[in-house]
């Protein structure tokens, strides 16, 4: 016969908070074996060491937040953002690019005299390792260092997906951020002209298509032999040219009058020159743009401009053979402020790159406010500032000088893209805010019943959420073994599943289950789902997932084109073009 044990427990209501003791009393020892006893007491409070309060963990007096420019990632947020990730990889592997990493930090000389005005931006760290580093500003640097280390790479199309550090003004909610990530594709190596720059173009196009974006966004493409030449032309010093062009990238930002008083004000440009410039920083089109500028004499007997003008023309050869020209715009103003570019240059903008209201016609309250908090504000957050927009989405050129500052005499010549995922996020994010799903599970897997006899079919969910996972297909049901309908229904607009699989006891003795999408409208035919065979379960599933994928892509692709004022002659339906998505055009899907 086994022993019981008693457990007694005595509390004294004591002033200050302690933790009960287990104590076993000696005297229990001549009690029956049946009848030993152990004694739970709270301590007397006189017995209570001041000591034991002060190790309970206190608030810190610190607020607890992020830096200022950075921002935590989760939820539907991060799902975003690892579609951003993965369309742009695809297009990258697409085009044979392999990827690398380089160390977050670099030596301050590497990165020291590469970024013009913008270096007072790198973050330097401390000396703590007999070195003195500073944070990567870019990965354009880094990868012309890691060429000149590796000299038995003489070709190479790179990837690289990391993050990046500023010590910029931040505008989160724009996705103008102090820490961020970057998307890098660079060809690196001797070609014949103006090929790759054609192909990474193609790229640019194909990652903003992939991305939803037709119709929105816009390539603005220059070079900088072309920029240098106007300079000279104008009678720009020769040192004087970077600062210039620095002034001149503005212009996205700020009207012509502004730019052409820190021409002249702050620069030191005298003003007649500073308005001849003005009448070519003005100008955009096309191939025809390019032609007008070769028709002025002036122009084209500088030799940087003969130069430049010999590459455009090849460019866009080449872009209309790569069908990639349609969203370039030849656009004067594009300078990029960044000192290693010495060719084509190009920076895509769409809606909200540029800010609604210039700095010179803000408020004048504001200008005061700004006044007033002098240095304190140039950590302000800007999110809300009218005169901030989101700026370019991504931005790159040639620069085939780079590697040389690193490896002496060895030149690798260069091309290159960046992507600016937070800006990009920003975006996407704004539009997406009534549709947006906190992970990628395409499939919730349901139970229908109640009442006693309801065993819940746990078993027969497990089951098909293993098939569907076999299938690669992305599934959850509720972790309870009797689930209420309304709860697992609940669970899945949640998280935005699009399909639900509901299980009854009668349709699975007939070999069947019902699909049902999520979020039709009360009068669609389909609402409340339809029957499909358990055996052909996968390919069903698949079918209807591919399907709703490309008329999801349909529809976002006609909202976008309606949200920039649609094509003339073009007007876009987006019901009807769902409705013909709809009919149940077959989808090709391998098993």
């Amino acid at each position: 016969m086994q022993s019981s044990w008693i457990l007694a427990i005595r509390s004294v209501r004591p002033s200050r908070r302690l933790a009960p003791t287990l104590t076993f009393r000696p005297t229990c020892l001549s009690a029956p074996a049946s009848r030993r006893c152990f004694h739970i007491s709270s301590p007397r409070p006189q017995d209570i060491n001041p000591a034991i309060e002060d190790m309970a963990p206190k608030a810190p007096k610190f607020e607890i937040k992020t830096p200022k420019g950075t921002r935590d990632w989760s939820g539907a947020d991060m799902v975003l953002r690892e579609k951003i990730f993965n369309t742009i990889t695809n297009v990258f592997k697409r085009h044979g690019g392999v990827t690398i990493d380089t160390p977050v930090f670099e030596l301050k000389e590497i990165l020291a005299g590469k970024y013009g005005e913008d270096s007072k931006l790198i973050y330097d760290l401390a000396d703590q390792g007999g070195e003195l580093c500073s944070l990567r500003y870019d990965l354009t640097v880094p990868f012309a260092r890691f060429l000149a280390m590796n000299k038995d790479i003489s070709q190479i199309k790179r990837y690289h997906i990391a993050k990046v550090y500023r010590r910029d003004q931040p505008a989160v909610k724009k996705g103008r951020m102090r820490e961020f990530y970057q998307c890098d594709f660079d060809i690196a190596g001797l070609y014949d002209p103006m090929i790759p720059d054609a192909e990474i173009i193609r790229i640019i196009n194909e990652v903003f298509e992939g991305l939803g974006w037709q119709g929105k966004y816009t390539i603005k493409l220059n070079s900088r032999k072309i920029l240098d030449g106007i300079f000279q032309v104008c009678g720009v010093p020769e040192a004087s040219i970077r600062p210039i062009s620095s002034a001149v990238d503005k212009l996205d930002k700020m009207p012509w009058e502004d730019v052409r008083k820190e021409m002249v004000e702050e620069k030191g440009l005298a003003p007649e020159i500073a308005d001849k410039i003005g009448k070519y920083v003005v100008l955009k089109g096309k191939r025809d743009l390019l032609e007008q500028l070769q028709k002025d004499e002036e122009l084209a007997a500088n030799p940087s401009m003969q130069q430049g003008f010999a590459d455009m023309d090849l460019l866009f050869t080449y872009l209309d053979a790569f069908n990639a020209g349609h969203s370039v715009s030849f656009d004067l103003s594009l300078a990029r402020g960044l000192d290693y570019y010495t060719g084509v240059i190009y920076e895509v903008v769409t809606e909200g790159s540029a800010p609604k209201v210039s700095a010179a016609s803000a408020d004048a309250s504001a200008e005061k406010s700004k006044k007033k908090k002098g240095k304190a504000g140039e950590d302000e957050d800007r999110s809300d500032d009218p005169t901030v927009g989101i700026g370019s989405v991504a931005a790159g050129g040639r620069y085939d000088n780079l590697v040389g500052m690193f490896s002496g005499k060895t030149q690798v010549p260069c091309v290159g893209i960046s992507f600016g995922i937070d800006r990009i996020f920003s975006i996407m994010r704004a539009n997406q805010a009534k549709k947006e799903r906190k992970n990628e599970v395409d499939v919730f897997v349901m139970a229908f019943g109640g009442g006693k006899d309801f065993t819940g079919l746990l078993k027969e969910r497990s089951e098909i959420a293993a098939r569907l996972w076999d299938a690669n297909i992305k599934a959850e049901f509720l972790y309870k073994v009797k689930p209420k309908l309304q709860n697992q229904f609940k669970a899945a607009e949640a998280n935005g599943v699009p399909f639900a699989l509901i299980l009854g006891e009668d349709e699975l003795a007939q070999g069947k289950i019902k699909i049902k999408e999520m979020g039709l409208p009360e009068d669609h035919p389909l609402k409340e789902g339809e029957l499909i065979d358990l055996k052909n379960l996968t390919k069903e599933v698949q079918v209807r997932i591919e399907r709703k994928k490309q008329l999801d892509a349909i529809v976002e692709q006609a909202e976008g084109l309606r949200v920039v004022g649609g094509i003339k002659g073009e007007d876009v339906k987006v019901e009807q073009l769902a409705k013909e998505g709809e009919g149940g055009e077959e989808v090709k899907v391998e098993n």
